[in-house]
């Protein structure tokens, strides 16, 4: 693929599990760290409001637990403290986010000609299910702000007022894939001049992180708070809280603009398999290897030239099976190795 049709990734910013920002995330990559946290029996009661839950032989007592979730700097934003309180965490998480990816990759949008785009997708607001709907003062004098600052569709939109972004704001719902699939959508706004830079990615924030899960036979949690992705080993997934967005910008700009580019993004490709599964949350071997091939096609590369891949990795006993199986089937389309 021509560098004219090329993405370059010119700045990040993320909060995630024993990570404050990318540089610290990094080195937990480096180091191997495992970031999950085993819980207390007092982090658990505090949770639930109830000691009897210790008692549940099912539930598993780790999370991935994301520090700070109840700090926001409101004034920053132009937010009242009343506002700061009714806000879903993902959202507050989502504006610190943004702005300091767009400082990391050199863009100031308020002195900036060009229009910056945002897209991106939150996890369902715990926050206004556990915190918010039970204060009936809050809901009887407050309801319209709630839903503002609650529903997921208003997540991308918040951003661009707040900052002044005047590109596409799209508040984009796919569950597992969807920051990947808003960075698909981003790369397509960018190659059709509907924006200029663009941010993406996504939130998910459980606001009862300290609460452990029920493990249940067959499920996709892991019976043992660890989650061993492409092991022998690998019984599941252990759920956690993250913020993650990523500064876009094309190819031929950002090399123009003198940017420091951190990554390249050639091709992207999205589809769905229908019904072609044993169940609804099942994957496929024939969806996941067709939309891998059709990525590389797009991106006009070699799979011989390619030296590392970047996998879902659920660490279940059906999941990495089924995505190891349609790697390899995507990748001997195209080789014999």
């Amino acid at each position: 693929m021509s560098d004219d049709r090329s993405i370059a990734v010119i700045g990040m910013g993320l909060r995630a599990p024993g990570a404050a920002n990318t540089e610290e995330f990094w080195q937990s990559l480096i180091q191997g760290k495992e970031s999950i946290s085993l819980l207390s029996d007092d982090d658990v009661i505090a949770a639930h409001g109830d000691p009897a839950v210790l008692s549940n032989p099912d539930l598993v007592r780790a999370a991935g637990i994301l520090d700070g979730i109840e700090k926001f700097d409101a004034a920053y934003f132009g937010y009242t403290p009343r506002e700061a309180e009714i806000m879903d965490p993902q959202q507050r998480f989502l504006l610190e986010v943004a702005v300091e990816a767009l400082e990391d990759a050199g863009c100031d949008p308020t002195s900036s000609k060009s229009t910056t785009g945002v897209f991106l997708g939150i996890g369902r607001s715990g926050y206004f299910l556990h915190h918010l709907l039970p204060r009936t003062d809050l809901m009887t004098s407050f309801a319209r702000q709630i839903s503002l600052f609650n529903d997921k569709d208003f997540a991308a939109t918040q951003i661009s007022h707040r900052l002044n972004l005047t590109g596409p704001s799209m508040t984009i719902g796919t569950a597992c894939s969807t920051s990947l699939v808003s960075v698909h959508q981003a790369c397509k706004s960018l190659l059709e001049f509907e924006c200029d830079v663009a941010l993406a990615g996504g939130a998910t924030i459980n606001v009862l992180q300290h609460g452990g899960y029920q493990y249940q036979e067959g499920n996709i949690f892991s019976p043992d708070g660890h989650c061993r992705a492409f092991d022998a080993e690998a019984h599941g997934t252990v759920g956690g809280s993250g913020v993650g967005l990523v500064v876009l910008k094309r190819l031929s700009d950002a090399v123009r603009d003198g940017d420091a580019i951190r990554a390249v993004i050639r091709g992207s490709a999205v589809n769905n398999d229908g019904a072609d599964k044993v169940g609804f949350t099942a994957p496929s071997v024939a969806g996941q290897a067709s939309v891998v091939f059709e990525a590389q096609q797009v991106a006009g590369v070699d799979a011989e030239s390619i030296g590392y891949v970047e996998a879902h990795g659920t660490g279940t006993p059906l999941g990495d099976p089924i995505e190891v199986s349609a790697l390899t089937e995507a990748f001997r389309m195209s080789t014999d190795e």
